[in-house]
């Protein structure tokens, strides 16, 4: 049942993947709702959607229908995010956004609540949800850089195609079937729906995710580096990345090598500080075989963090993996941290 204490919610994009986990995620956590407003485009409205014990119909997004919100999650893509946020904020609401439409707009925080929650008291309307690949980095990071101190990042991430959408995944399945019974499939969505070529995904692994720029990194790629430091406020951070999607249809993982400000340090040291870390679950029993997968991580709020080993070389070098449910933390559960966030900070109303 909705709350009579609680907040007008508003979900942009309810319908897409994104959308119906954070109402999901909504719901799992109790969030203290008054009234649940879905919205999307003309082509998804008129869709119903359980919450709770209620079927909600999906309406189509205008700017009145914000009047009333208190918190609007969006959703939908940076191009509605750009013309509907501000008629957002304009009518009172707050905006958290899941695109990439504001991330690097010096007036928006971008939060990672176990990070940077002190941003949000910096908020002019809108406040940006990071990467999906970034959040779960900076989330494993932020321990250790405030133990430690940090220089130098160099990540290599194993996409799931569910960060492409419900086409990718179907391309994927689709793929998969055709291939496995000797049959003809043109695969017409990844690496890029918009992209002049596209590749199989299905038994194969793809370095490409989003558009190349001119320094020959993918958008992507600059994501990572762009938003780890405006994120940990270290523009002076090292950062490099390399983005690759693999068949897997939930779970990033990545492969991170770290060079930190000690050389006195030891496996221990870092296991300890990331034992303690809020949201953050270890996994690093190598002799048992037991480190973080995806098919492990679906599903699940924390970021999952093993094979933490020291460089050979390099005595402030380590190594280690990291995974999280892309959906998830690397989207919804994000979105929904930062709204809780809000409001234990006082800084949402009714």
């Amino acid at each position: 049942m909705l709350k009579k204490q609680g907040f007008h919610v508003a979900v942009m994009g309810a319908t897409g993947a994104v959308g119906r986990q954070i109402i999901q995620t909504l719901e799992k956590r109790n969030f203290p709702i008054s009234q649940l407003t879905l919205l999307s485009s003309a082509r998804s409205a008129g869709t119903k959607l359980k919450f709770k014990e209620e079927m909600i119909t999906v309406q189509e997004a205008v700017p009145e229908s914000f009047e009333g919100v208190d918190i609007a999650l969006f959703s939908a893509g940076g191009s509605i995010s750009q013309k509907f946020a501000s008629e957002a904020v304009q009518r009172g609401a707050i905006v958290v956004d899941n695109t990439s439409a504001f991330r690097m707009d010096p007036e928006v925080p971008l939060v990672v609540p176990e990070v940077n929650a002190h941003k949000l008291r910096d908020h002019k309307g809108i406040i940006a949800n990071p990467n999906c690949s970034t959040i779960q980095m900076v989330a494993a990071l932020e321990p250790i850089h405030k133990a430690f101190g940090l220089k130098k990042v160099i990540v290599s991430t194993y996409q799931a195609v569910s960060g492409a959408g419900a086409e990718a995944i179907q391309e994927l399945n689709d793929e998969a079937n055709a291939i496995l019974n000797n049959q003809e499939y043109k695969p017409s969505v990844l690496p890029v729906a918009s992209g002049d070529k596209h590749y199989q995904i299905a038994f194969n692994a793809i370095p490409q995710i989003d558009v190349f720029t001119d320094n020959g990194f993918t958008f992507e790629e600059m994501k990572m580096i762009n938003e780890t430091k405006k994120i940990m406020e270290m523009p002076e951070l090292k950062v490099a990345a390399t983005c690759v999607r693999l068949p897997v249809e939930t779970g990033h993982s990545e492969s991170v090598y770290v060079e930190l400000d000690r050389e006195d340090l030891k496996v221990q040291d870092l296991w300890e500080v990331l034992s303690e870390a809020p949201g953050i679950t270890l996994q690093d029993q190598p002799e048992e075989q037991i480190y973080p997968m995806p098919a492990t991580a679906v599903g699940k709020d924390d970021v999952f963090v093993g094979r933490i080993r020291q460089d050979l070389d390099e005595k402030s070098g380590f190594h280690m993996w990291i995974v999280a449910d892309n959906l998830l933390k690397g989207a919804a559960l994000n979105t929904i941290q930062i709204a809780e966030s809000l409001i234990k900070l006082g800084l949402v109303t009714k």
